[in-house]
């Protein structure tokens, strides 16, 4: 398949992701718990469908693609409690394309006319939905998650590019993060889960 067609696919299932999440969150799920069913979810697909071939868990580069994974899921989670689907998506979108741009300049790579283009229209686009007084309202606390989520993710997309065996890899670091989940199982043990949200967070993961 085109890359242009797997990257498509990539931008619709992060946008259905905003979609489930905000649905489930509203519904009365918390987002903490949403998010370590959320990542639950996915290592079990995932081991699933990299058993075969192997799971790798072990390095420090593992241990680093599973704390950005945690903080994404953290901030996107928690930044839905009062952003709407759309709008957290756009900056959630912005912010990865701008932290990916600013990782692969400090590695001295170059960029074209048409690449800078468009980091300028994402940044312009973000200043835009967070400016104070303009049409579009965002809770503060919640953008910030989100920017910072968009920030985790940029670094786990980076860190996916050299990934030598992206699905062992993928399926590597969502069993450490659901870890990671399970040791702070304190913080969200217990709190509230509808059915719904439950569905939408095992869905998103």
């Amino acid at each position: 398949m085109p890359l242009v067609l797997l990257t498509a696919l990539a931008l619709c299932f992060l946008a259905a992701n905003s979609l489930l999440t905000r649905a489930g969150v509203v519904d009365g799920t918390d987002p903490l718990a949403f998010a370590a069913i959320r990542v639950a979810a996915g290592a079990v697909v995932l081991a699933a469908l990299a058993a075969r071939r192997g799971i790798t868990v072990t390095g420090v580069r593992r241990w680093g693609a599973a704390i950005a994974l945690v903080v994404y899921l953290l901030g996107f989670s928690l930044a839905y409690r009062t952003l709407d689907a759309g709008i957290g998506a756009l900056i959630l979108f912005a912010t990865v394309q701008i932290g990916l741009f600013a990782l692969s300049l400090a590695r001295g790579e170059r960029s074209g006319p048409v690449r800078l283009a468009g980091m300028g229209l994402a940044l312009a686009g973000l200043v835009w939905l967070l400016l104070p007084g303009g049409t579009v309202r965002t809770d503060p606390m919640d953008a910030g998650l989100m920017i910072v989520a968009g920030l985790a993710w940029a670094a786990y997309s980076f860190a996916g590019k050299f990934e030598p065996r992206p699905l062992a890899g993928t399926a590597g670091n969502f069993l450490i993060a659901t870890a990671l989940f399970a040791l702070a199982a304190p913080m969200w043990w217990g709190a509230a889960v509808t059915p719904f949200g439950a569905a939408m967070a095992a869905l998103s993961g």
